[in-house]
């Protein structure tokens, strides 16, 4: 009799909850997403500079990504400050440090609500530099989901490009101007594709390059996370023991109008002038012609 009054309590409990437009409490465990609101898998896509900020969320060129993926797949575009100097709001350290953060946040939420759904990481330029960064995090179990949800990283002139990832497309010389990740992308290397043109400074300096090197290094400085002191310390003993090899005492000690001096500013000129960064949608990384954007999504199509 007990039992029949306690049962018919908690109906009524649950109706007028309902009825009161309010959550029922019934002592069961919350029901999770339905299967229709959780999507197969997920992408996480962070633009590049520019591309993107907080009060204006564009998707620039990951749109030629993502756009016309299955019905299973749901994307989500990291929205951040995506500047890179100071009189623009937030030096590049600072902004790609707030896109790794946004872009974690957007993970781990539907990683709490579907656990059944699967992700896939996407950038370009710095957005590439922030999804290679939350990757190498979650491959070397540091992560808010472990590597085995990860199914796809997807970079696009990724600033930390290292020779030993995987490029998809012609080899290119040398790795990033910000230095590889130490440590790579660990358990999720299998999964890492990385896109670099040809010419993109961005992404291929070569190694004995070491004043495109500190370029970058110093950009990525420019707002330090005490935690990676480490990292920082044995990437700039890195660019260091370059600075020893033959032929760059000249470059360093050159007077200004010195050729030597020089090279670096020509080069930077040509490379900004030349729309290599920007070449992605048409660079041809496929026998059959295909795109380095259209390679990407017929990828993620594949593994949703």
């Amino acid at each position: 009799m007990r039992n029949k009054w306690l049962s018919t309590t908690t109906r009524v409990i649950a109706a007028s909850a309902i009825a009161a437009g309010l959550p029922a409490v019934t002592g069961a465990p919350p029901a999770a997403a339905a299967p229709g609101d959780c999507p197969a898998l997920n992408v996480i896509a962070v633009p590049g500079t520019w591309e993107t900020s907080r009060e204006d969320p564009r998707q620039g060129m990951l749109a030629q990504v993502t756009v016309g993926l299955p019905d299973t797949v749901r994307t989500d575009y990291v929205s951040y400050a995506a500047t890179a100097l100071p009189w623009e709001g937030e030096v590049y350290g600072r902004s790609k440090r707030e896109a790794v953060d946004n872009a974690r946040s957007l993970l781990a939420a539907m990683a709490l609500r579907c656990s059944a759904t699967r992700f896939a990481l996407i950038g370009y330029s710095q957005g590439a530099d922030a999804a290679g960064d939350l990757a190498a995090e979650i491959g070397t179990g540091a992560g808010v989901v472990p590597p085995d949800r990860v199914a796809a990283v997807g970079l696009l002139s990724d600033p930390r490009r290292s020779p030993a990832d995987v490029l998809v497309g012609p080899p290119v010389p040398g790795g990033g101007v910000n230095g590889a990740r130490p440590g790579g992308f660990g358990w999720l290397s299998p999964r890492v594709r990385t896109f670099c043109a040809t010419g993109d400074l961005y992404c291929s300096v070569p190694d004995d390059d070491l004043a495109g090197r500190l370029a970058g290094f110093l950009t990525q400085l420019s707002a330090p996370d005490p935690s990676q002191a480490g990292n920082y310390a044995r990437t700039l003993q890195d660019i260091l023991s370059d600075a020893l090899l033959p032929g760059w005492s000249a470059t360093l000690t050159a007077p200004p109008g010195d050729p030597a001096a020089e090279q670096w500013a020509q080069q930077a000129q040509q490379f900004l002038t030349s729309g290599v960064h920007q070449s992605y949608p048409s660079y041809v990384v496929g026998g059959n012609g295909v795109s380095a954007t259209a390679w990407l999504h017929n990828w993620l199509a594949e593994v949703s």
